[in-house]
């Protein structure tokens, strides 16, 4: 949102990196199912490819910034957008990566750091045990295909089946064998599936997604019965809370989805991201005058555990992290 009010002659943002599980993981609980994929991240193995900075201005509104390494690089978003665009300035994170979590207004606070193309706008729901409705498996009549969860060695009719839907696909066994996925099966032929993005029990997440239909085999209802196959996995496996992201302008999947038991959340955006030429050295003068502002400011008796980073941000850079910076 714009700045409003008197204009102040610097914000201060004390940034930190942080690898204190109970300090993310409250900074993600306000809205679990929009925080679902950083969420996850503190699960293991995900946690230890992980990186998070948390950051608080001085009038208390915080922010959180996670890059990862999973099956790609990574960048998720949280919080106070003043927060993240002092955060990215700090640590901007790879050249190329995927805005995996952002919302609407976050973007102005990006836009100063990084290019964003592909941008899409999609609707976060969720379900809990409680809200899921399974769909009745099997139905009756003729288009009573069968289901079953996919394994290693049936990457190449996964492959396939994307293949179908317009884009590349190159899917590999240990893929497939670390996430869940269910398929609908016309004989041998893979014909539908819905998988999942990430699973993690011990935060009680899982992000269903890349949920697909053959052309010749769409309006029969399959896209439901193997997304409700794999939620329905999921809270066998102690997940307590199943998002998935949707375009909202695609109502025939949001009445399907809502059928299941979703529910609509907050509005949430993805993109690709470049970061901006000649940031990386920038970013790094930028951290080394955070840290000598914060030990010059700190006794060494008073200094936290953690290396603390103080970055102040001049109204012009501080208006245009809110009201969209360069294009």
């Amino acid at each position: 949102m714009p700045w409003r009010g008197a204009r102040v002659a610097a914000e201060l943002v004390r940034v930190h990196e942080s690898r204190d599980r109970r300090e993310l993981e409250a900074a993600m609980s306000d809205d679990r199912a929009y925080g679902a994929y950083a969420l996850a991240q503190l699960d293991q193995p995900l946690f230890e490819g992980a990186r998070f900075w948390f950051g608080a201005r001085t009038g208390g509104a915080s922010g959180l910034v996670a890059h990862t390494r999973g099956s790609g690089r990574s960048v998720m978003l949280l919080g106070d957008s003043l927060v993240v665009h002092a955060i990215l300035a700090l640590h901007p994170g790879p050249r190329v990566s995927y805005l995996a979590t952002a919302t609407p207004e976050h973007l102005p606070a990006l836009r100063p750091t990084h290019h964003a193309a592909d941008l899409l706008t999609m609707s976060r729901m969720q379900a809990t045990s409680a809200s899921f409705r399974p769909t009745l498996d099997p139905p009756r009549g003729d288009d009573a295909l069968p289901l079953r969860r996919l394994h290693g060695f049936d990457v190449p009719a996964l492959n396939a089946l994307y293949r179908s839907g317009g884009g590349p696909s190159h899917y590999t066994p240990a893929d497939v064998q670390r996430s869940l996925y269910w398929g609908a099966f016309e004989g041998a032929r893979l014909v539908a599936v819905a998988g999942t993005h990430v699973v993690a029990p011990e935060r009680g997440v899982g992000v269903v997604g890349n949920v697909l239909t053959h052309p010749a085999h769409r309006s029969r209802g399959l896209a439901s019965r193997v997304t409700s196959a794999v939620t329905a996995d999921l809270f066998t496996r102690g997940v307590s809370l199943a998002v998935l992201s949707v375009d909202p302008e695609n109502a025939p999947a949001v009445r399907a989805y809502r059928r299941l038991g979703y529910e609509h959340g907050t509005a949430v955006v993805e993109a690709r991201l470049v970061r901006r030429s000649a940031l990386g050295a920038r970013a790094w003068w930028r951290r080394f005058r955070a840290r000598c502002r914060y030990a010059t400011a700190m006794a060494p008796a008073d200094r936290s555990e953690h290396v603390e980073e103080w970055i102040e941000l001049p109204p012009r850079e501080r208006d245009s992290a809110h009201e969209g910076g360069a294009a």
